[in-house]
């Protein structure tokens, strides 16, 4: 009789917590750094046409955010979903999951294809308070970025799915490679190098969207190749309710979060423009500079939750545990360090993007009290994964709708009225102290519901 073939055990059951945690992690980290890097030459290649120009690409950010919010939602769920089935050794279930998720993420790119062709120049008059250069220039830059944005679709779905057997290492070198090709056409395309003629903003828009579409195909071919443990098989598929159901029971809440940051910026940017069109450029500059701190925190949390994941379907609560505490302490070193650069060099930071004085004076003092935040995010951060890992992403969304609408936007909102910009930025780090609290009270609650119950 033939006997059905023993699969070995994932490392993420096996493995030294510790160790598999920096394994995870470190190669999502690093991509995530480059990807940082690239976010920031972006901008300081921009900001040498002008500070309009600079201004239209930070208000790209809500909707560009919104995009991001969409495809990593999705791949949380994706991620999670994938993992739990995985650790219970369900096979079957895993690459329908992984073929529904694809095919999720085909169907979103086409949502922002219409916006881009249609909805733009209306997205940028609504908050850009007349500012008619600001729009020019954001419609141009913004456009091809929503149009050709499958690469940015397909490029994050297919990261995940590597990140959901463990092969971190693989979407490091997606995601890497996709950034530096970014950084080297930004300069070509911007200024017109090496005999092609120059195209300004749009020209960092098209070196967005070749680096993502290149790196999407090498995903692609990474997962084919190199990704044993899923079955990407197309023939004879059609899309699944009950794995849908299951990828956005975590991929939603996650997708809502994520756009809630969206409408936080872009209401902060009606805000802070009608106060001052600099203040507006000084968030821009901001979110450009705090990715170097929270994108390495963002790749623990994507490194821990497979991990989380895997082990919940595996019945080890220890390790469960061992993941969220290893988590915390990480974070909040990143974040420890990323207070105090913020604090004690905010105009070298500011520098870098050919400020006007008025920049540099607004910026430096933003920086000094946002960062402020930085801790209590950090905190924030690592239990939001754990919501999502343990499929409890209403949490995640709880905690974020009420730190970035019911909090953040009205204390804005109520600071403004001083007319002291410097007032204003006071509002993040008063949302983050009540969020620690609202993590705190619900990872309470998740311990005893979900993981306590779990047999030693």
């Amino acid at each position: 009789m033939a006997q059905t073939p023993v699969r070995a055990e994932n490392k993420m059951g096996i493995m030294p917590v510790n160790k598999l945690l920096l394994s995870m992690s470190l190669p999502i980290v690093l991509s995530m750094l480059v990807q940082a890097l690239y976010n920031i030459v972006d901008s300081i290649f921009v900001s040498q046409i002008n500070q309009d120009a600079l201004t239209a690409v930070s208000l790209a950010f809500p909707m560009q955010n919104l995009m991001i919010a969409v495809a990593t939602g999705t791949g949380v769920g994706i991620n999670s979903m994938l993992s739990k089935a995985l650790g219970e050794k369900d096979f079957h279930n895993a690459n329908r999951i992984a073929r529904n998720g694809i095919f999720l993420s085909v169907c979103s790119y086409a949502v922002f294809l219409i916006i881009g062709l249609f909805f733009t120049n209306l997205y940028y008059t609504s908050q850009a308070n007349g500012y008619q250069t600001i729009i020019d220039y954001g419609s141009g830059y913004l456009q091809p970025v929503l149009i050709l944005s499958f690469g940015l679709f397909a490029q994050i779905t297919f990261e995940r799915l590597l990140q959901s057997t463990g092969k971190t290492m693989y979407s490091m070198i997606t995601q890497a490679t996709g950034a530096i090709i970014n950084i080297i056409l930004d300069p070509i395309l911007i200024f017109g190098w090496i005999g092609i003629p120059a195209m300004g903003i749009a020209g960092a828009a098209y070196a967005t969207v070749i680096g993502q579409i290149i790196a999407a195909v090498l995903g692609v071919i990474l997962n084919v190749k190199k990704n044993r443990e899923i079955n990407l098989d197309f023939r004879k598929f059609r899309p699944s309710g009950k794995a849908i159901k299951r990828i956005y029971s975590v991929g939603i809440p996650s997708i809502i979060m994520v756009s809630i940051t969206s409408i936080m910026n872009f209401g902060m940017n009606i805000i802070l423009i009608g106060m001052n069109a600099t203040a507006a450029t000084v968030l821009g500059v901001y979110f450009k500079l705090q990715s170097f701190v929270f994108m390495p925190v963002f790749g623990l949390n994507n490194g821990m939750i497979p991990i989380v994941s895997y082990n919940y379907g595996a019945q080890k609560k220890k390790r469960i545990m061992q993941t969220f505490k290893l988590s915390v302490m990480y974070a909040a070193i990143i974040m420890a360090a990323g207070t105090l650069v913020f604090h004690l060099i905010p105009d070298v930071l500011i520098t870098m993007f050919n400020p006007t004085p008025e920049l540099i004076e607004l910026g430096a003092p933003a920086l000094r009290i946002i960062s402020l935040s930085f801790i209590f995010a950090a905190f924030g951060i690592v239990t939001s994964g754990m919501f999502q890992a343990l499929g409890n992403g209403i949490m995640s969304l709880i905690v974020s709708v009420v730190r970035q609408l019911v909090l953040i936007l009205p204390v804005a909102y109520l600071l403004s009225l001083s007319g002291d910009v410097n007032l204003v930025w006071l509002a993040y780090p008063i949302a983050e102290g009540f969020s620690v609290i609202a993590s705190i009270l619900f990872m309470i609650r998740i311990y005893k519901k979900e993981i306590k119950v779990i047999p030693d």
